[in-house]
């Protein structure tokens, strides 16, 4: 049993304290929305930048560090959303305390990096959920209840440049999120893939796109730009006898399939039918269900060995990138 199971054993109704380590845009919200549950404490914040912590801090009525290993010892689990290339270094002391972690995506800058995590993480006995955020999004836990045979998938996730995540390439950084999806929908093993992909403001690709042969026969072809004059975020998926149309970002699911035409028709009708939704911000959807795993010992929806395979498929994307790449 860990410190943090100990401290907290299951369903005894005392609040769980949460850290924040990392107060940058994403990290300011984690703490926002854990500052609003009813059942967590929001212990501290933790950021090299003081000035930040210090504000998130003052915001929420918790303790501001300047260092995220202050705050071992009083807190039962934690999300790490510093950059990417500082994960491992900021993870490690607190899963060998037993902290339990929610891990934003990518686990590691590399695969060897993020494999060592995960095993850490399991020897600990801890819950380690990595930060896939789109898996909580409405509209996509309404498409993956529907979808039973893709055939053909194709994903959209453009948008213009923001100076954040420039520490990575936007395979690591947006499409990373569509490639679990897809192998999520999918459940096959991968055949092969094709890639290609440029830098255009950044040291780093900003431009790819991939294509995904799996060995069940079905195909996908994602498309991520971050530096787009416009933003979309769209998946579509050709299943058998039906299409879905989903974007991500309304949260609504489109199913269009034929029926038979009236009157005797020749040909059937295309029918186009809105599944739905109740929206809800994916971000609160997250630790939400990462307070309630660690509450209750659920197994994360994203754990550590599908956000492994997740970042595999993403390193050998960028390797084929780099093949093609003069």
């Amino acid at each position: 049993m860990t410190a943090a199971t100990q401290t907290h054993p299951k369903g005894n109704g005392a609040k769980l304290r949460v850290g924040v380590a990392g107060v940058g845009y994403l990290g300011r919200i984690h703490a926002r929305i854990y500052a609003a549950m009813p059942d967590v404490e929001l212990v501290g914040v933790a950021d090299i930048n003081e000035k930040a912590a210090q504000e998130i801090a003052q915001q929420h009525g918790c303790h501001a560090y300047a260092d995220s290993r202050e705050l071992l010892g009083s807190v039962d689990a934690v999300s790490i959303v510093v950059p990417t290339v500082y994960h491992s270094q900021v993870a490690k002391p607190f899963l060998e305390r037993g902290v339990h972690m929610l891990m934003e995506k990518p686990i590691a800058p590399t695969y060897q990096e993020s494999a060592e995590l995960v095993k850490l993480a399991e020897r600990a006995g801890v819950i380690f959920q990595v930060g896939h955020l789109e898996r909580f999004n409405a509209g996509v836990m309404a498409l993956a209840e529907r979808v039973q045979n893709p055939r053909f998938i194709e994903v959209h996730r453009i948008g213009p440049f923001v100076a954040r995540a420039t520490d990575v390439d936007v395979v690591t950084d947006l499409m990373i999120h569509d490639i679990d999806i897809v192998m999520s929908l999918v459940r096959s093993d991968i055949k092969s893939v094709a890639a290609t992909g440029i830098a255009v403001i950044t040291n780093h690709v900003d431009i790819a796109n991939a294509r995904i042969e799996f060995e069940n026969g079905a195909v996908a072809n994602v498309t991520a730009s971050r530096v787009s004059n416009k933003k979309l975020r769209r998946i579509r998926v050709f299943g058998d006898h039906q299409y879905y149309g989903l974007d991500y970002a309304d949260q609504k699911l489109e199913v269009v399939h034929a029926t038979p035409g009236e009157g005797g028709a020749e040909w059937p009708q295309i029918v186009t039918e809105t599944v739905p939704i109740t929206p809800r911000p994916p971000l609160d959807a997250e630790l939400d269900y990462f307070v309630k795993a660690v509450r209750t010992g659920t197994p994360p929806v994203v754990n550590g060995h599908v956000g492994l395979e997740a970042l595999r498929v993403a390193q050998l994307v960028k390797e084929k990138i780099a093949a093609c790449t003069p």
